[in-house]
């Protein structure tokens, strides 16, 4: 019989379709590991030698010589860097100026290389990068929260193949992150204790759901995840702000992040997939009901009317069975 699961950190039903589930493996890439590219692509603007072709870097490491990570604002950004922030309110009608950031971090120069096939140091390198834009970024006085996302393969929402990331910092704190904070501090004030403190402390005490497990972080599979494979990274140590991580924990996230992606493009066959920092917002970043975590949702169904028309989700993985099958894959 199928199973309704709650998600107490997004409020969500999901229905663990357990009548139509299918094995892990058969969540492969039907297409099968991505047809070898070449490590330079003469017309795309982030491979060296293009630097010309994107706006001017905003950071670069190293900073001498050849980069290997470089981050530039995104030529088609979605938000405006320059200008004032207004708001105007018409009757019931709200508008604030498109204004804030939007920049590319490249994570490598070479074309063909993923994340998940990079070193752990090499990792490591885009994490220093990703950190040290939040901190630019969230210093923006305009800025009231930044996501940092990575859009791997078409069916995530990519336009380019050379491996990159994005950063957006906006003038407003979207509505799903202050429904996430709201529900936060409900169980604060209820439990007297942080949600996700008590959801890893319970993944970690049950043990099947859990992929990797580092000195720091622990990846696991949720209880109610939304889909077949969605995963979760969650410091150990109680933080709200992904700008409060400490350098010894920065490294061990590389590490935990390059394994769990090397597990899913081994067993998934180099899956498309969508990378999220949730963070704090730029004055909640110290509070003690929330904390930051990181999320990978392989892209390997789609959503439909029912999805769309209800708001719950149907996974026809077995969270248990996903997370078993994960941790059976060498990661080197």
């Amino acid at each position: 019989m199928p199973e309704i699961r709650h998600n107490i950190i997004t409020r969500q039903w999901v229905i663990i379709s357990t009548e139509r589930a299918r094995r892990p493996d058969q969540f492969a890439s039907e297409e099968g590991l991505r047809v070898e590219l070449p490590p330079r692509v003469a017309t795309c603007p982030f491979c060296p030698g293009n630097e010309a072709k994107t706006p001017g870097e905003v950071f670069r490491d190293p900073k001498d010589g050849a980069w290997r990570v470089r981050v530039v604002p995104n030529k088609f950004a979605a938000l405006a860097a320059d200008g004032q922030l207004v708001r105007m309110n018409v009757g019931i009608k709200r508008t604030i100026s498109g204004v804030g950031r939007h920049e590319v971090i490249v994570e490598t120069p070479e074309h063909n290389q993923t994340l998940a096939r990079m070193s752990e140091d090499e990792v490591e390198r885009v994490l220093r990068a990703y950190l040290a834009r939040f901190h630019a970024v969230l210093a923006d006085e305009r800025v009231e929260q930044v996501t940092l996302f990575k859009n791997h393969g078409p069916a995530a929402g990519t336009s380019l193949e050379h491996p990159h990331s994005q950063l957006i910092g906006t003038p407003v704190i979207p509505s799903d992150v202050l429904d996430r904070l709201t529900t936060a501090l409900q169980f604060y004030d209820d439990a007297g204790q942080c949600l996700f403190c008590t959801t890893l402390a319970e993944e970690l005490d049950e043990g099947t759901r859990v992929v990797v497990e580092g000195q720091h972080f622990v990846a696991f599979v949720p209880f109610a995840a939304l889909s077949p494979f969605h995963l979760w990274i969650f410091p150990k140590r109680h933080s709200a702000s992904f700008g409060n991580i400490e350098p010894a924990e920065l490294t061990d996230l590389a590490r935990v992040l390059r394994a769990l992606l090397a597990k899913l493009h081994k067993g998934l066959r180099d899956p498309d997939y969508n990378l999220t920092i949730r963070t704090a917002p730029k004055e909640s970043d110290r509070v003690k009901y929330y904390h930051w975590y990181v999320s990978v949702v392989p892209r390997v169904t789609k959503m439909a009317g029912f999805e769309l028309g209800s708001g719950m989700f149907i996974n026809t993985a077995l969270p248990e069975e996903s997370a078993r099958f994960l941790r059976g894959i060498a990661a080197d």
